[in-house]
Order: C-alpha cells, then sequence, then structure tokens
C-alpha cells in the first residue's frame, strides 16, 4: 500500500503541486510568524538585559498596601536613603537616577526618536568623575543647566556634533542646550529606535523631582555578595515607602513583559494563519477527492483482489502524509525567509529592532512539520474514507455514488440548526466570548449549508448569464452540477471575505463616532498637549498662561488631573477654568447646568451613578496636600470619551496641588481654525517639538490613522486567505473540466467553438466566485452590526455605517479572482482533442 501511495503522488504532479502550495502558504505564514516573533522577542531581552549588567540591586518608590498617606502624596528617594545604602556591607558603589520624558528636535524642528521612547535621564559620576552607565564616545558629561548629553544613535539620526545647540523640551517650555557630549549606551529604548538625553544631576532633579530627590538608586555589589545577599541587607535599612529588587528579577521581569508583548502579536497572526490553514482544508479535500475520482477503477480493482476499506484509506493517507511533509519542509524554508524579511521590513517602517540572530527554534520546526501533515492528513481522510465505500461492481463501471436525499436532509438540518442557535448567540451576546462563539457556529452552519443556498443564489444570475448564450446557460448549470464541491469552493472565498468586510464595518463605524463625538464635545478650535509619553508628565503652566495671552484666542481653558480621596476611594478631579469651560464644550446635561464657579462641581453620569450622586449632592474630598473639602454636585451630563469624570473649578485644585500640571489646554480663537491661525499658536510656543496643537480634524485623523495602518496590516494577513481561496477555485474548475471530458467533446463536436469553451468555463468560475463573495460580504456586515451592539455600550456616539464603495471594491476583487482562477482551467478546457474527449471513461 506504500508502494502505491508513492506511485499515486508522483502520477499527478500538476494538481498535487496545487495542494502542496495552499499547505506551504498556510505552514509558511505559521513558521513565518514563530521565526519572527522570537527573533525580535530575542532581539529586545538580550538587548534589555545589556541595560541591567551595572545593576546589582535597584530601589524603587513602592505603595504598600493599605497605605494611609494622603492621595498624590507620591514616594520619594532621598539623598539620606542613597548616603544610607552607600554604607550597607556589601555595597560597592550606589547610583542615584533620575528619569523622564525630553523630546529632542531635528535640525528641521521635528521630534527625534519615537514619542514613547524619548526619554531624559541624569548623569551620575562615580568616584573617577565617570558614569560607567554612558561612555562618552567623544566630548565630556554636562555639568551645568544649559548643557546636555546624547547618545550617538540620536546624534547620528539629528546630525548633531559636540558643540552644538539643541532644542529639546520636557514639559513645555523650550530649552536650547549645549550638546557637550555624545555618548554609547546598551539601554534597549535606545536600541529601539528611542532618544536618550542625559543632564547633570542638579538639572534633572529640578526638571523631575526636587532637589535632593531620585526616580531609582542602583547598587553594585561588592566582589563575593550575591545579589540576594545585598537585597536582604538593604531590606533592612528600608522605608515602607520604598522595596529593592535584585538586578537579575529586573531583566527577567522586563523579558517577561516583552514576551508578553510579543505573545499578543503572535497570536495575532497565528489566528490568520489558521484562517489560512483552514481554507487550505477546503482546497485539500477537493484535490484529493478529485485524484480519487480519476483512479475510481483502480481503487475498485484493488478492493476485487482483497484490498479492505481500511487500507485503501490508508493509501490515501499515506499519500496525504507524503504530501504534507513535503509542504511541510517547503513551508518552514519559506517561513524562515518571510520571518527574516518580516524583520527587515519592521526595521524600514522606521522601527529599529536591536541586532541580534535569527531564531529559529525545534519548537518552531516541529510546529510546522506538524501543521503541514496533519492539515493534509484531516483534509484527505473525508475522501479516502468515502472512496473506500463505493462498492468495487459500481466502481468498475463508473457508476458513481451520488449524495442520497437523505444525507442532503441530514446535512441541511444540521447547518439550519448550528445557523440557527449561532445567529441568536450572535444577536443576544452580552460579552466577546459569547459574540465569537455565536459568530463561528453561524459561520459553520452558513458553510454546511451553502449546498442548498447555491441552486438559488446562482440561479438569481440566470438573466445575466443569458445574455453569454449557450456559454452562460452551461456556465449556470456546471455551477450548480455538483453543489458541494461548489459550496466548499465558495466557502473559501466566504470566509476570508466575511472577515475582511466585517472588519471594514466595524472601522468605519467607529471612525464616524470619534468624529461625531470630537464634533459633539469641543467647541474649541484646537487642543494642545504634549506629544507622545510626554503627555504622562503634562505641559508646564507657562504654556497655558502663553496661550491665554495671545490677542487671537476669546478662551482657554488648562486641564489640569490631580488626585483625591472622594468618600473612601481614590479618585481623580479635572480642573477647569469655570468662566471659559462653557465657551470650549458642548456638554449635554441630564440635569443641572455647567456653570463652575467656587466649589461647584459637574459630574458625568456614569460616575454619579456609581457613585449614587444625584444634583445637589454633597461630596467630601481630601486632596494631595492633606486638606479636606466639600463639593457640591450642580450638574450631571452625558459623558463620553474625550469628557467624563469629576470637573471641578481650577481654584479649588490648583492651591492643593504639590507640582502644577496641565494634561492638555484648550484654545479657541478669533477666527477659527486655519493653517496661519495654528502656525501663531506654535510660534508663541517657541516651535516646540514635543507639543502637538490640533483641532477637531487633527484629532480625528489621529485616531483614523492608527486605525486605517491596524486595518491594512489585517488587510495584508486576510490576503494569504484569500490567495488560498484562489487555488481552490482553480482546483474545483479543474474539476469540472475533468469530470466533463465527454460533454466538452461533444460540445466541440456539435460546433461549440474553443472560445465558448473558454467563456464557459471563466464564467462558472466567475458565478462560483461571487457567490461566496455575496455570502462573505453580507455575514460580514451582519458581525460588524453585531460587534458594533457591544462597543456602542462604550462609544455612545458609535452608530452603523456601511462602506458601500468598499464592499463594491470587494466584490469586484472576488469576480476578478473568479476570472484569474479560470484562465489556466479554460484553456485547458479548449484545447482538448475531441476525439480524445469524447472516448474518455
Amino acid at each position: 500500500m506504500f508502494r502505491t501511495a508513492l506511485r499515486n503522488v508522483l502520477a499527478h504532479k500538476a494538481r498535487l503541486l496545487m495542494t502542496v502550495l495552499a499547505v506551504l502558504l498556510g505552514v509558511a505564514f505559521v513558521s513565518g510568524t514563530l521565526v519572527f516573533t522570537s527573533t525580535v522577542s530575542d532581539a529586545y531581552q538580550k538587548s534589555s538585559q545589556k541595560g541591567f549588567t551595572g545593576i546589582d540591586v535597584a530601589i524603587s518608590p513602592h505603595r504598600a498596601k493599605g497605605d494611609d498617606r494622603q492621595p498624590g502624596d507620591a514616594p520619594k528617594l532621598s539623598q539620606a536613603l542613597l548616603d544610607k545604602a552607600a554604607k550597607v556591607p556589601g555595597a560597592a558603589d550606589v547610583t542615584g537616577s533620575v528619569h523622564g520624558f525630553a523630546g529632542i528636535a531635528d535640525k528641521d524642528g521635528k521630534l527625534l526618536g519615537e514619542g514613547f521612547n524619548s526619554a531624559g535621564a541624569n548623569y551620575y559620576p562615580g568616584k573617577n568623575g565617570q558614569d560607567a552607565r554612558y561612555p562618552m564616545k567623544s566630548g565630556r558629561a554636562p555639568h551645568a543647566a544649559d548643557e546636555v548629553a546624547v547618545d550617538q544613535r540620536t546624534a547620528d539620526r539629528g546630525g548633531f556634533k559636540v558643540g552644538d545647540t539643541i532644542r529639546m523640551s520636557v514639559t513645555g517650555p523650550v530649552l536650547n542646550q549645549k550638546l557637550t557630549g555624545i555618548f554609547t549606551t546598551d539601554d534597549g529604548n535606545v536600541a529601539a529606535g528611542g532618544s536618550l538625553a542625559l543632564f547633570d544631576t542638579r538639572t534633572a532633579q529640578q526638571l523631575y523631582a526636587k532637589p535632593g530627590e531620585f526616580t531609582e538608586i542602583d547598587v553594585k555589589a561588592a566582589p563575593g555578595t550575591s545579589q540576594d545577599a545585598l537585597k536582604d541587607r538593604l531590606d533592612k535599612i528600608l522605608p515602607r515607602d520604598a522595596k529593592a529588587t535584585t538586578g537579575t528579577k529586573l531583566a527577567q521581569d522586563q523579558a517577561d513583559q516583552i514576551a508578553k508583548a510579543m505573545d499578543g502579536m503572535k497570536t495575532a497572526m497565528l489566528v490568520f494563519a489558521g484562517i489560512s490553514l483552514f481554507v487550505g482544508i477546503f482546497i485539500i479535500a477537493n484535490t484529493f477527492t478529485m485524484l480519487i475520482a480519476q483512479r475510481t477503477k483502480e481503487l475498485a480493482l484493488m478492493r476485487a483482489v482483497g484490498a479492505s476499506r481500511r487500507q485503501v484509506t490508508r493509501s490515501v493517507l499515506i499519500e496525504a502524509f507524503v504530501v504534507g511533509a513535503v509542504a511541510g519542509v517547503a513551508g518552514l524554508l519559506a517561513g524562515i525567509g518571510i520571518g527574516a524579511g518580516l524583520r527587515s521590513l519592521l526595521g524600514n517602517t522606521g522601527a529599529v529592532v536591536p541586532d541580534g540572530p535569527l531564531v529559529i527554534s525545534p519548537s518552531t520546526v516541529a510546529t510546522s512539520l506538524a501543521v503541514g501533515i496533519l492539515v493534509t492528513m484531516l483534509a484527505a481522510w473525508l475522501p479516502g474514507r468515502r472512496a473506500a465505500k463505493i462498492p468495487p461492481v459500481a466502481a468498475m463501471n463508473s457508476v458513481h455514488a451520488v449524495a442520497t436525499t437523505r444525507s442532503l436532509v441530514v446535512r441541511n438540518s444540521i447547518g439550519g440548526a448550528l445557523a440557527a442557535v449561532g445567529a441568536a448567540l450572535t444577536i443576544v451576546s452580552t460579552s466577546k466570548g459569547m459574540l465569537g462563539l455565536g459568530a463561528g457556529l453561524l459561520l459553520i452552519g452558513v458553510f454546511v449549508l451553502t449546498p442548498l443556498l447555491s441552486r438559488p443564489l446562482i440561479a438569481a444570475a440566470a438573466p445575466v448569464l443569458r445574455i453569454f448564450g449557450i456559454s452562460g446557460k452551461l456556465a449556470r448549470q456546471n455551477a450548480v452540477r455538483n453543489p458541494r464541491r461548489t459550496a466548499a469552493t465558495a466557502s473559501a472565498l466566504m470566509i476570508g471575505l466575511t472577515l475582511i468586510t466585517g472588519l471594514t464595518v466595524i472601522a468605519g463605524s467607529v471612525q464616524s463616532a470619534i468624529d461625531k463625538m470630537a464634533t459633539d464635545a469641543l467647541r474649541a478650535d484646537y487642543v494642545v498637549s504634549m506629544a507622545g509619553e510626554g503627555g504622562g508628565m503634562g505641559l508646564s503652566p507657562e504654556v497655558g498662561k502663553k496661550l491665554a495671552a495671545l490677542p487671537e484666542v476669546t478662551a482657554s481653558s488648562p486641564l489640569r488631573s490631580t488626585e483625591a480621596r472622594v468618600g473612601s476611594d481614590l479618585h481623580s478631579l479635572t480642573g477647569v477654568n469655570g468662566d471659559s469651560f462653557t465657551k470650549l464644550t458642548k456638554l449635554h446635561f441630564v440635569s443641572g447646568s455647567d456653570q463652575l464657579t467656587g466649589r461647584q462641581a459637574i459630574v458625568d453620569d456614569h460616575t454619579a451613578k456609581d457613585f449614587g450622586w444625584k444634583l445637589g449632592s454633597s461630596v467630601n474630598v481630601t486632596f494631595e496636600d492633606g486638606k479636606r473639602d466639600k463639593l457640591t454636585i450642580t450638574g450631571l451630563f452625558d459623558g463620553n470619551r474625550m469628557i467624563r469624570g469629576i470637573m471641578v473649578d481650577n481654584s479649588v485644585v490648583t492651591p492643593h496641588m504639590s507640582e502644577v500640571r496641565d494634561m492638555q489646554v484648550m484654545v479657541k480663537t478669533k477666527s477659527g481654525t486655519s493653517e496661519a491661525t495654528k502656525r501663531s499658536l506654535t510660534k508663541a510656543l517657541g516651535d516646540n517639538p514635543a507639543i502637538q496643537i490640533q483641532d477637531k480634524n487633527d484629532i480625528s485623523n489621529a485616531i483614523a490613522q492608527g486605525i486605517n495602518l491596524l486595518l491594512n496590516v489585517l488587510y495584508a494577513l486576510l490576503a494569504m486567505a484569500v490567495i488560498v481561496a484562489v487555488l481552490g477555485v482553480v482546483n474545483t474548475l479543474a474539476m469540472s473540466v475533468f469530470e466533463r471530458q465527454q460533454e466538452i467533446g461533444m460540445l466541440r463536436a456539435i460546433g461549440l467553438d474553443r472560445k465558448g469553451i473558454k467563456r464557459m468555463v471563466r464564467l462558472e468560475s466567475l458565478v462560483i466566485s461571487l457567490f461566496g463573495g455575496v455570502l462573505g460580504i453580507g455575514l460580514g456586515v451582519f458581525f460588524g452590526w453585531a460587534a458594533g451592539e457591544q462597543i456602542k455600550s462604550g462609544l455612545a456616539t458609535y452608530e452603523l455605517v456601511l462602506p458601500w464603495g468598499r464592499m463594491g471594491f470587494f466584490l469586484l476583487m472576488a469576480a476578478v479572482v473568479g476570472v484569474l482562477a479560470a484562465l489556466w482551467p479554460a484553456r485547458r478546457a479548449a484545447r482538448m482533442n475531441m476525439l480524445s474527449a469524447i472516448k474518455a471513461d
């Protein structure tokens, strides 16, 4: 049986090549994903570990559970604690670190590095006058408040050299710093494309903390002292609001975070690889059905001379094993290339990946081979089992076993039940898990029902097909001749288009909701904030003062957030300028008014419901300086993603803040939004590279850019499934041409020319593809609507938006798929010798 299986593999090279290609694409996607994520994860982990080589124990601020300190009272690491740590037995060297955000402008005034990795820190010289973490490649360390040093990569990107003046920003005002040194570093953020600026310790403390305070204290162990032993000794001297962590633990924690971040990407990519493989199952099953149909007499003869049903099935599975093994090896090799290509592509997009080797783990090799073999054998099992059931006498007389009425009734009943349950779960689902289960059941149900659906939907195309005469009529009849095979082929395309359409509907609806939110919630012409991670530090109050002083500004308000104890819980209070807040926002009030004077507060309806507040309620608050006050709720409004929470006048919260920082500043101008006005605001802030000035369209476009980028990535991933579906259409048409050799020969003999034969096959392919396209787009719209019902609970402005243009394009692409897939089968059918075809069994 093994020799027979090998002979059968080699006897049908062309058709098996398509099967190998279908499996290869799916396996390549799987192995490429594993290689890419393992390579990037390993590079980041090794890079981050280098950053901890000089740290044996790190002391950091820590808020203990049950801490009764006042809200906002952030833990601090003092100079006294650093001095005490230096005297601990086994401590060889102690370094005080201060760090935060520092945006550096290039010579064109644009922000260098990724916003979330634009960091600033202090240069802390040791006994030898040098900081071992940052060896200077040229120049010297900064000593004065107007000096700075930058990393080598940033200097190269910005074209800086020692002695240049660099424009940068920390919290708002532009700093013009003299570049005194360029250093090298193993910092993982710099390796990932970020920037690092170093100030002297005193300047860094003024920028990021307070004089004499540190954000971290790093301790180097003396020879012979282990990290654990040093940590135990340091634990004895630490106050309650500080904790010690070994360098090994820090490196492991960061490695775990990187692995966790990569796991999300890996899972997403493997899902799409799974979709490609799932689609490929239809192709493999069709291919083996075709191959078995070609050698029905051969299998019958084997049965007649003594082969059992199990042996026939086993020969088909052995054949599938060989095909799967070949496809698995080829897919693994292709996947290694894909992994390397994705890493290179990531670098071309502007992201910098640390140097490191391509990682091909044993698990990647095993997974790729296992996936290729198991998927192929799983898809081939049913055709093999069906072939073994054909009675030898019937097979030898070319009497093909057709599907019985009973089997179709059973299939349609199962499909109808699955579709009904899936649709019901999708409609009434209240969680993502239930929605996913319902969508999966509905998709499977529709797949099972596709033979039943194919006849009426394809029949609907009859009026159009009549235009093409006898070729159109024959194409319609051929498309419904074997509804099971037609349905399996259309389903492959249906799955890809369902996902593509569903994602497009959700993305378009979310974007429309965001546009509406920006329009509905804001009267302000501009919102000013820090770029990237700098937003976490906030804006200096000087920014708001400069904007308010401009003659073209008619109203402005900084938004300040401070933590306070509200009742027994910690909650954020947002401070605004009460006298101008109504001119800058458009809030819909459920009850009360938008007036904010004295100790009045307005609250969004969800927060009020959580706390059990109503109009006129008195709220006891404890500010971060420990002082207490009482607020009165004077208005309840519909909250949204842009404006929500507890809003009070800045005069109430500002006196209690230890450090005043603004999250953003809302601005309204005389002339509204224009390039000239925006330029005026930018110039007033000193052309600051770290400050972004956005109007409503900018806010919407920034979010839309992220949505479109994600959508394009998903389209690219789903393109693999569509390519596999194209192979399925080719396979189905090739099978159809083989089964109709005599018919095609007779049609040629009675006068249908080669062009008519080609047109017939192409129209059949077009009908099958459009059938799958219509089903896919219909299901995609339904799933998009169902997902939107859940999104609506968290996004009040969400409404279903159908992207008619894109859906029309998707249907057009389905038609193009059908036309392209028919090129080879149509040419093969037209070139068939009519006499040989008529004599074919």
